[in-house]
């Protein structure tokens, strides 16, 4: 087929009966499959190498499939792909920035992590800064910042699965939250690191690999040229030519350039420094694997990107913006759309077992990307908190807290997610960047570069970023005074921004710099020389990390 075709929104919605059959049946042989997967790979009850980091055994290729895996989140897939959708411009500069976040984290923060800490964010920063006090702080921080995450995946999937199974029953949508929740936790007490990292390589493969296919069929629509594609996506979003440039998400306030940039700033810092993408460089080796992992993984996410820029294109050109926020007002089922849009009307048994194919690939996404923000957040309670009380632990004893804290976080966040399904979600995932970008970013150049950080530094830095976000986030655009905001009928929008970074980034340097300074000399000193009794190991790698 060739030409610009005309959107047919009656025929593209609704998926047909044998779709959704297929459908199920995907979607109850890959749970099966990939539990079975973490019962086989799972560790020892006594080794914590094997489950905090899986011995670093995977090669660069699948570590990077797996770090890959881990980023491109189920939040990423439909929220990114509806801005696109909608937004056009907007929408592929967020997709660049988060294919720019990685490589911030290859570049910069990679291999002086792998080298600062062992199994979680609270022993890279109390590698020079030792204290319970930063390892219980580290905790707080790394839930806080994954939690809302994870409330949005999991919120998300009854919604999803509704819509492609033809759910309609409240009931219904709620039993696959639980039932879904439940699944991710056992990925992640049963399998640990290894059994987790082999779902995302699993879940990255699927989606990346059917994604190129629609992006191939979409583009076959067009007689090959992007452009026709572009063209045909901005007649049909009703913008016209400015569908192709900046200012349809941050709309024409004054102050809507200086939200975009901040906006894409927050998601290049705070992506990089979630605590579950980080944790995924303590499986490497050597420094030498750390680079090699990320360059795959780099390299994946850009094929992502320019996957999801063709599918959100297609989904404007072919289905037409009104039926994308008729089915979500987010957009947030643009991907799907899009996909089931790139085989016409007439669909063969083929095109329906590729369409399910994409389905499994955004239900795999959701188990996986959940599964491991559970094990980052159960892998810290149990590390920093728990096994930090004693000199020695044994073993044995701390996998066992690492297993029941992954269902201490796992349990209040399917409840919680049953709770806030029917909201919009997206400041939920704008907190847990803004914690990234504010608290974690900071901490962490401070912490790996700056020779005279101190425990006070840190704690500042960590708690006024945090705190920074969580006063400011209420008051922001998404939060209340618009259409699309989680309280839609409300107005208390008094922060005239889509995120916090513009004062809460600030602030995290700012408090760690403050913390530092009041220290007092004496402190300053001796802070300083546990630092240069490390820095060879942070910064060079010099003597393997022990405990």
């Amino acid at each position: 087929m060739t030409g610009t075709p005309s959107p047919n929104p009656a025929g593209l919605v609704a998926f047909s009966g044998s779709s959704q059959t297929m459908s199920l049946i995907a979607f109850c042989a890959v749970g099966t499959l990939t539990l079975l997967l973490c019962v086989m790979t799972g560790p020892d009850h006594d080794d914590l190498d094997e489950f905090y980091t899986g011995y670093g055994s995977l090669s660069p290729l699948r570590n990077g499939l797996a770090i890959a895996g881990d980023y491109i989140s189920a939040a990423t897939v439909l929220g990114t792909g509806g801005v696109i959708a909608l937004c056009g411009y907007d929408g592929v500069v967020l997709a660049l920035s988060t294919a720019l976040s990685l490589m911030l984290l290859m570049f910069l923060l990679a291999e002086p992590l792998r080298n600062a800490g062992r199994f979680t964010m609270g022993d890279a920063l109390a590698r020079r800064l030792p204290g319970r006090g930063v390892r219980i702080t580290a905790c707080a921080v790394t839930i806080a910042a994954l939690l809302p995450l994870m409330l949005v995946q999991l919120a998300g999937t009854g919604q999803l699965m509704a819509f492609i199974l033809g759910f309609s029953n409240e009931s219904l949508k709620t039993g696959c939250v639980v039932g879904l929740g439940v699944l991710m936790i056992s990925y992640a007490a049963i399998g640990g690191m290894k059994g987790t990292a082999l779902i995302q390589i699993l879940k990255i493969v699927m989606l990346v690999g059917s994604g190129a296919v629609v992006a191939v069929l979409i583009l076959r629509h067009f007689a090959w040229d992007p452009g026709a594609l572009f063209d045909a996506a901005a007649r049909q979003s009703g913008a016209g030519p400015a569908f192709l440039h900046s200012g349809l998400q941050f709309g024409n306030r004054p102050e809507a350039r200086l939200d975009m940039i901040t906006s894409e700033l927050t998601i290049v810092l705070g992506g990089a420094c979630l605590p579950h993408i980080t944790m995924r460089m303590y499986t490497a080796s050597s420094a030498r694997q750390v680079r090699r992992s990320l360059s795959w993984a780099v390299s994946i996410v850009a094929l992502f990107v320019l996957v999801i820029t063709v599918i959100g294109f297609g989904a404007t050109a072919l289905v037409g913006p009104r039926a994308i926020t008729t089915a979500d007002p987010q957009g947030n089922t643009a991907y799907l759309l899009g996909s089931r849009a790139a085989f016409g009307t007439g669909v063969s048994t083929a095109e329906t077992f590729l369409f399910t194919m994409v389905t499994t690939a955004i239900f795999l996404t959701l188990l996986a990307s959940v599964a491991g923000m559970i094990l980052a957040c159960a892998n810290s309670l149990a590390h920093d908190v728990f096994a930090a009380r004693v000199r020695e632990m044994p073993a044995r004893r701390e996998m066992a807290l690492a297993r029941l804290s992954a269902l201490a976080i796992g349990l209040p966040t399917i409840l919680l997610a049953t709770l806030v399904q029917h909201h919009s979600l997206q400041p939920l995932i704008t907190l847990s960047f803004c914690l990234g970008a504010s608290a974690l970013a900071p901490a962490l150049v401070y912490g790996l570069f700056w020779r005279r950080y101190t425990r006070s530094g840190l704690m500042g830095t960590l708690i006024g970023g945090s705190l920074s976000v969580l006063l400011l986030m209420p008051g922001t655009n998404l939060v209340s005074g618009s259409p699309a905001s989680a309280f839609p009928h409300a107005d208390f929008n008094w922060f005239p921004f889509t995120t916090t970074g513009i004062v809460s980034i600030p602030a995290g340097f700012f408090f760690g710099w403050l913390g530092t300074v009041v220290s007092g000399r004496r402190t300053a000193q001796e802070q300083r020389r546990q630092y240069e009794a490390v820095e060879g190991w942070i910064l060079a790698g010099a003597v393997r990390r022990g405990r």
